[in-house]
């Protein structure tokens, strides 16, 4: 039986990033031909589409009742991204670092770690936290508004796929509810995997779904360091962690209040801003002032990838 819930969970997330991906591109097309700026759309739907399974997820979780294992999600996709994506990134090639990175988008990620853990410190997830968290995000739609202005982004921004009306209507309406419909048997098939097991699922959440919703963040950074696009792999990582911490995570709160567990603060968001830390040091640490640029190289890959296997080992012995 629980090898059957395991194929199910293998089988809802390849269904989650195909769908995904099908979502993106509808949605893209549809923008396009309403005339927003290939630049624009790179920067809001796509931004947020890859965030879509997390947004899926905690939403089916957070009323379906199984809100903890929203919070795993989030949090657990947010080390995943930057401990795995980024470690494993880093070991195939060196990354440059844009100035707007370094100083600004990374700066800004740690300290929305440092409002959640303020907002959550009571070990209680509000309406009225949620409501912060979702005020927050706005401040970071205004950093991609200064973006817009900067010329120096249009190499940066990924293709739009060539679809008729129709086309774009029917990709983007069918990746949706094949979103929907993958996500609901994703936290059906984790929840039943927590009861059969005896683990919680926040413990889910922190590693099978989390891991599972990292993989187009991973697949898409490998592919733009590959093809010399190191900001865009820099970026995808930055935003996603952007939506799933402000927004992903805000979603269960919005259902009611909801109780976290001790270890959501102490252990999982602490893992997000050391980690989080750890990138921004060693982003500061490779700054070239004469070049204006900087570097992230295989080193920092490496030791966000042991700080990864850490907190899985950390994840282990927790009871």
């Amino acid at each position: 039986m629980l090898l059957g819930y395991v194929a199910v969970i293998a089988a809802g997330l390849a269904a989650l990033v195909w769908s995904a991906d099908r979502f993106v591109d509808g949605a893209s097309a549809i923008a396009q031909r309403a005339g927003l700026t290939p630049m624009l759309i790179g920067l809001t739907v796509v931004s947020v589409g890859t965030s879509a399974p997390e947004i899926l997820i905690s939403i089916t979780a957070a009323v379906t009742g199984s809100g903890t294992l929203a919070v795993g999600n989030a949090l657990g996709s947010n080390i995943a991204n930057i401990g795995l994506v980024l470690g494993v990134t880093l070991l195939i090639t060196p990354l440059a670092m844009r100035r707007g990175t370094t100083f600004i988008d990374l700066p800004l990620l740690i300290a929305s770690a440092l409002f959640t853990a303020w907002l959550i410190w009571d070990l209680e997830l509000s309406r009225g936290d949620s409501f912060f968290l979702l005020c927050a995000l706005s401040f970071f739609f205004l950093r991609i508004a200064q973006h817009v202005k900067d010329p120096s982004i249009d190499a940066l921004t990924p293709s739009i796929p060539k679809l008729s009306a129709t086309q774009a209507w029917l990709s983007f309406s069918g990746g949706l509810i094949l979103l929907i419909a993958s996500s609901r048997v994703l936290v059906w098939s984790a929840t039943q995997i927590a009861v059969a097991l005896g683990v919680s699922e926040l413990i889910i959440g922190l590693t099978i779904v989390a891991v599972g919703t990292s993989l187009p963040e991973l697949a898409a950074s490998v592919m733009s360091a590959i093809k010399g696009h190191a900001d865009m792999a820099i970026g995808a990582v930055v935003g996603s962690n952007m939506f799933n911490i402000l927004l992903v995570l805000a979603i269960p709160g919005l259902w009611g209040n909801l109780i976290l567990d001790p270890e959501v603060l102490s252990r999982d968001l602490a893992t997000v801003f050391l980690t989080t830390l750890l990138l921004a040091l060693a982003a500061l640490w490779g700054w070239n002032r004469e070049k204006g640029s900087g570097e992230l190289r295989r080193g920092t890959g490496f030791a966000l990838l042991l700080c990864y296997a850490g907190y899985y080992f950390w994840l282990l012995d927790s009871p």
